[in-house]
Formats: structure tokens, sequence, C-alpha cells
């Protein structure tokens, strides 16, 4: 993980994390917590833990990683909010505090799926041919190479003396 972005989106999928087990924990002992609730709280649990295999695999840098917590947002946070946007979209609904705040959750955690997702495709092909600037200018400069085979094979024309 040498990547600045990957430790960004690791760190704001951890805090997520967190935040999500706040607001089941919330859920379960009936603290309203501006609105925002746990939709299924069995299901939030089981994201929870499933969350944190996924968080090591994308900082392990695993496309399998990535594919599941896209998968496992996609179909909890993703469903609940196709639910509720396209009533509003369509002028069907009403929108109350408590559905604005939940919709920003669902919004906040498929765009932390989409950023993680690209930055693994990016990270992908740089992986793939790894471009290091301290270090290639030394390994991969013919010129440089060249010059110092040949001052390697010169002729030594000092006059040693050994008293």
């Amino acid at each position: 993980m040498t990547n600045f972005t990957t430790m960004l989106i690791a760190i704001f999928m951890v805090m997520f994390w967190l935040f999500r087990a706040i607001v089941a924990l919330c859920t379960q002992f009936s603290v309203d917590l501006l609105g925002i609730v746990a939709y299924d709280l069995n299901m939030e649990i089981i994201i929870a833990f499933a969350t944190i295999i996924c968080i090591v695999l994308i900082v392990k840098r695993k496309l399998i990683g990535v594919l599941a917590y896209m998968l496992i947002y996609g179909m909890y946070f993703g469903e609940h909010l196709f639910m509720n946007i396209m009533p509003l979209i369509q002028g069907q609904g009403a929108m109350s505090m408590d559905m604005v705040m939940n919709l920003l959750c669902d919004f906040i955690a498929i765009l932390l799926v989409i950023f993680a997702f690209f930055d693994l495709l990016i990270d992908k092909s740089r992986k793939a041919n790894p471009i290091d600037k301290k270090t290639d200018w030394y390994f991969k400069n013919q010129k440089y190479e060249d010059e110092l085979n040949a001052r390697d094979k010169r002729d030594d024309n000092n006059q040693y003396k050994f008293y």
C-alpha cells in the first residue's frame, strides 16, 4: 500500500465502517442519531464483519476484496438508495430529514465503493509496469550503462611503485 490514494480510501472506509457500527448500536438501543437508522440490523452486523475482511483485501491490492465490497455495499446501500430516490425523482414522494440523512449515507457508501474500485483498476496498470523515478535513471539509462562499461574496459596506465 504505497499509494496515497489507497491509504486515503482505506482510512475513509474504516471511518465509514465505524460510523455504521455506531448507527447499528444506536438502532439497537433506540437512540436517535439524526434520523439515520440501520435498515436491517442483522444484515448490518453481517456486513460489518464482511467489510473488515474486504478492507484488508483492498489494502493488500486484491481484486476479490474490491469486488466483494462492491457486491455487499451495492446490494445493501445501492438498493436502498435506488428505491428511495426514484419516487423523489418522479415527484411521487416527500422528503423528510430522516430520508435525506439516510440517502446521504447511502450515497457516501456507493462513492466509497466506486473510488476503491477505480483506485484498484488504475493501480493495477501501474503495478504491471512500475515507474520509480528514484532508481530508473540508473537502471533504465542505456547511455549511462554504456559509459560505465567503457570506463571499466580502459587500461590501467598508472605507474605504480612498490617499495
